[in-house]
């Protein structure tokens, strides 16, 4: 095999052995050196034959005109040789003939050797268009038969796969077969960097034949040193602090120094906090310290601020008073270049060595409600809950923190990971997998520091506990420069997000989807199929959120017999008798209670959508005010009265639905009317871990109801 960093072509004759070791089928063929022996090979074939140049430096033979396809006779076989014997000069070694196999349909399947997750699989449309379309799924190896069998049906040609234009359906098994080959091909031969089958050609019966095969050894990039991984408990050390230092605090206000003592002191933490500052005085009330030494109890958090040069020298005043855990505020180092990566290696080599935990540089702080813990940059505290939230960028953590704090969902514990010197995403996973606490893992991402890594504690947690990510910056970085189209095919993000979706993550796209599904997770049973039933005080409202399941592949079941006939008794005659249910805007407070039990008991959904019935008390408290300026003789006292009762019914309303879900083990998904300053998306019910979760939209409803079901058919796959 070639070395690590050279590429070379393995021959027809090896890479072929590969194929046929991992139970990988390949047609009848005979191989000839000698350009006189063509004809009287392909005799012993049978016509029609296909005519190959072969040589281990010819790649994208077709290309090149080195591949002569349904050559019907000993003539056209010797004029195709001397044509390709022209093209290929001294690169080619001899010539392959095969029985000419006829399809209209070409897949093409592959391997890669990705730097950050190793072997990949890969699956798509294939033939000479194959990087054109580009249309193609990834598993990362080893696969199991189920990954196999998603790759296929996640292309956008999937109907490809199915009875086409009078052939018959392609048969699938003997793709998964070949998939299952590459994995294995993957795992014991490390040395190959990338491997193209392509075409894979389909016959009119819907069988599968490898036509041609690439196999590359070498040229892979070195392998990366990655960082030793953080003990859980050590993590978990550094969110239950005894005591607390700020390192740089500061009396100025607008200084990160003052920033983070007071938001320290303001959020309620129980434990002593300790100022140090040289100069020594009162920060915020408190002692400052001109140094930890000078403290005269432990400490068991330093948090720091000073400038990112005089860092290192805090590292044996540390070690001395045995700090163990340093949250470094500070930004100047990695991020800002070539000296700060050198600076940032330096100070974990001298903090590990000194016993020193580092989280950050470049972070934003974290925070741990359950210790009254708010040890960030910004004053926002939200409450108790269940709901981790790391982010590698720390206004976004923030922002998210602030919508949380806003919409009443709770927090297991934040933390802005910064640049990541020490402790990484792959840490924190490991954390979250035996935090009894944590019920909900919520990603920002940017990049991951070892994905093989990643991608194991991933599907270790989320079968587990549900992990909700957005990845940042999914534009293409530029396809790799590979010799075949396998290669040729793959971006970075393709490859994250197919790992995520093999562990089980759920992504999401935009920023607001993290913590509309936060909230989902967190609140509501998990549903076990895509049925909605959808019921609305407004038709256009059903109308748009039934296209909307559509688009999400959610389905709106038809209503049965019976659930009609309930309904009849409910709705005035003039209701849809269809799925939505259509209320008509009906007054009776009793109603919608009803119905929404009625379609909870239903076998025929999984969950509901329940839009307009929330938020009317808005609609009724504007309406009055209007009443009242218009005619202010109106009686005040029986406005307040009608805007009284529609508070108590939405009281009435939530602690109904989470009896609901409690007795049916169904979720249901709100969508208020109107939002005021009052609106959460979580509303509490006393003694219930579920919850009433109400968005301002339907799409939310819609996008949180199909990621909770996609993480349950994950699920399915494994228990």
């Amino acid at each position: 095999m070639a070395p690590p960093s050279v590429k070379l072509a393995l021959s027809d004759s090896e890479a072929k052995l590969l194929l046929e070791e991992a139970g990988i089928a390949l047609p009848p063929e005979r191989f000839v050196s000698q350009q006189a022996d063509v004809a009287a090979a392909a005799d012993s074939i049978g016509y029609p034959v296909v005519l190959k140049g072969i040589g281990t430096k010819l790649m994208h033979k077709t290309e090149r005109g080195l591949v002569h396809l349904s050559l019907n006779d000993a003539g056209a076989v010797e004029e195709a040789a001397r044509m390709i014997s022209a093209e290929a000069g001294s690169e080619l070694d001899g010539f392959l003939l095969q029985p000419h196999i006829s399809g209209r349909r070409e897949f093409v399947a592959g391997l890669l050797q990705d730097p950050q997750f190793g072997p990949v699989i890969l699956f798509g449309i294939g033939g000479v268009l194959t990087e054109a379309f580009a249309d193609v799924a990834f598993r990362l190896a080893p696969l199991t038969e189920t990954d196999a069998r998603e790759m296929l049906g996640e292309i956008q040609g999937k109907a490809l796969l199915g009875a086409f234009r009078g052939e018959k359906a392609v048969r699938q098994s003997e793709l998964i077969q070949i998939l299952m080959g590459l994995s294995h091909i993957g795992a014991t031969h490390p040395e190959l960097s990338e491997i193209d089958i392509n075409p894979l050609l389909v016959s009119p019966e819907g069988r599968v034949t490898v036509v041609d095969v690439l196999m590359v050894a070498g040229g892979g990039a070195e392998k990366k040193d990655f960082l030793p991984p953080i003990a859980p408990d050590a993590i978990g050390s550094l969110f239950y602090p005894r005591s607390v230092a700020i390192v740089g605090a500061s009396a100025q206000i607008g200084k990160w120094g003052h920033t983070l003592t007071a938001n320290t002191i303001s959020g309620g933490f129980k434990g002593p906090i300790y100022p140090i500052n040289p100069k020594g005085g009162t920060i915020a009330g408190k002692k400052a310290y001109t140094s930890v030494a000078e403290v005269p109890d432990e400490i068991g958090l330093a948090a720091v601020t000073v400038p990112a040069g005089k860092v290192l020298e805090l590292i044996p005043a540390f070690r001395a008073k045995g700090i163990r855990n340093m949250l470094l505020i500070t930004s100047g180092f990695g991020e800002t270049g070539e000296d700060g990566k050198r600076l940032e290696a330096e100070l974990v080599k001298v903090a590990r060595t000194a016993g020193v935990l580092v989280l950050g540089p470049n972070t934003m702080g974290i925070c741990n409600p359950h210790n009254n813990l708010y040890c960030t940059g910004s004053p926002i505290m939200p409450r108790p809950g269940s709901t981790a939230l790391v982010a590698q960028s720390g206004n976004m953590g923030i922002q998210l923190l602030a919508f949380a704090e806003q919409q009443g969902i709770g927090i297991r514990a934040f933390c802005g990971s910064g640049n990541e010197a020490m402790m990484t995403i792959e840490d924190y996973l490991d954390g979250f997998e035996v935090d009894t606490l944590t019920r909900t893992v919520i990603l920002y991402v940017e990049s991951v520091k070892n994905g093989r890594r990643f991608f194991e504690a991933a599907r270790r947690v989320g079968r587990r506990k549900p992990i909700v990510l957005l990845k940042g910056g999914r534009s293409d970085a530029g396809n790799r420069a590979a010799a075949s189209h396998t290669g040729a095919m793959t971006s970075d993000i393709k490859i994250f997000e197919a790992a995520c979706r093999q562990a089980g993550i759920v992504l999401a796209k935009e920023p607001m989807d993290l913590l509309d599904l936060a909230a989902a997770f967190s609140s509501l049973p998990l549903p076990e199929g895509r049925r909605a039933a959808i019921v609305t005080l407004g038709g256009g409202w059903g109308v748009v959120t039934a296209d909307l399941c559509a688009e999400y592949g959610l389905e709106v079941p038809g209503l049965s017999p019976l659930l009609i006939e309930k309904m009849d008794q409910l709705l005035p005659a003039y209701w849809s008798r269809s799925n939505p249910i259509d209320l008509v805007g009906i007054r009776d407070p009793a109603v919608p209670l009803t119905a929404l039990e009625e379609l909870m008991k239903w076998e025929g959904c999984d969950a509901v959508i329940n839009l307009g019935i929330m938020g009317r008390r808005i609609m009724v408290k504007r309406f009055g005010q209007s009443v009242l300026k218009a005619d202010p003789l109106y009686d005040q006292a029986f406005v307040d009265q009608v805007n009284q009762q529609f508070l108590d019914f939405e009281k009435q309303y939530i602690e109904h639905i989470v009896n609901l879900m409690e007795t049916y083990q169904k979720p249901i998904f709100g969508v208020s009317l109107l939002p005021d300053e009052k609106n959460q998306t979580l509303y509490r019910i006393a003694g219930s871990d579920y919850k009433g979760v109400f968005y301002p939209t339907p799409e939310r409803a819609v996008k949180s109801f199909a990621k909770m079901f996609e993480y349950h058919r994950f699920l399915k796959n494994f228990f």
